[in-house]
């Protein structure tokens, strides 16, 4: 558990073989001091350092949810894409993770998350496909987590097709993401800002 800056601690810390990234990139409401136009490009920036730092044979996810900014929404899975493409990624798959059941109005945050894998060389095999629908999003350790269930999937994933042995979340919040990766017997390298949260996430993996 490191408590730093992400992208300066990816800049001198690629991951090694073995390590895949799951992770949640700050929402502009995480980021007030930046100006909306500055965090997209600051978002775009940060997947793309992101994917540039995984071992190019692994895979990158992201979790993350749209929100809506006078009126209109803001699609990070495209914002994500920017990111990924211009460091030489590949889309693998596109996840619909539901955060409320099928039908219902929800307001500023959309019903739904997604979850993106990228890759600069992996290839996704079409006899291992997976749900493109996940129908839960599972409990939440703080608002602005992964839930449970979406990080299980996803870590599974990165095992069991990434030949992932360790991840890396850079913006690890709380530590959801680290305590999900060893509970499934694998190591986790988490990156946090935020002194306070750094240290809840510490005590959640203990």
């Amino acid at each position: 558990m490191h408590q730093a800056d992400a992208l300066a601690w990816l800049r001198e810390n690629p991951l090694p073989p073995g390590h895949a990234a799951l992770t949640s990139l700050p929402d502009s409401s995480e980021l007030r001091r930046l100006p909306f136009a500055a965090w997209r490009t600051w978002f775009t920036d940060a997947a793309a350092q992101t994917l540039r730092s995984t071992p190019a044979c692994s895979a990158a996810v992201f979790f993350q949810t749209d929100t809506k900014r006078d009126g209109l929404w803001v699609d990070k899975a495209q914002l994500v894409a920017e990111g990924a493409r211009g460091a030489g990624g590949h889309l693998l798959w596109h996840k619909i993770v539901c955060r409320a059941p099928a039908g219902r109005a929800t307001g500023g945050r959309p019903g739904y998350a997604h979850l993106l894998c990228w890759s600069r060389e992996l290839r996704d095999a079409v006899d291992r496909a997976t749900p493109d629908v996940l129908p839960e999003l599972g409990a939440m350790t703080w608002p602005r987590a992964i839930g449970l269930a979406a990080a299980r999937f996803a870590v599974g994933w990165l095992r069991d097709h990434a030949g992932a042995t360790a991840i890396v979340d850079p913006f690890c919040g709380v530590g959801t993401v680290l305590a999900v990766a060893n509970a499934m017997g694998l190591g986790a390298i988490g990156v946090e800002v935020s002194p306070g949260r750094a240290q809840r996430a510490r005590e959640l993996r203990s």
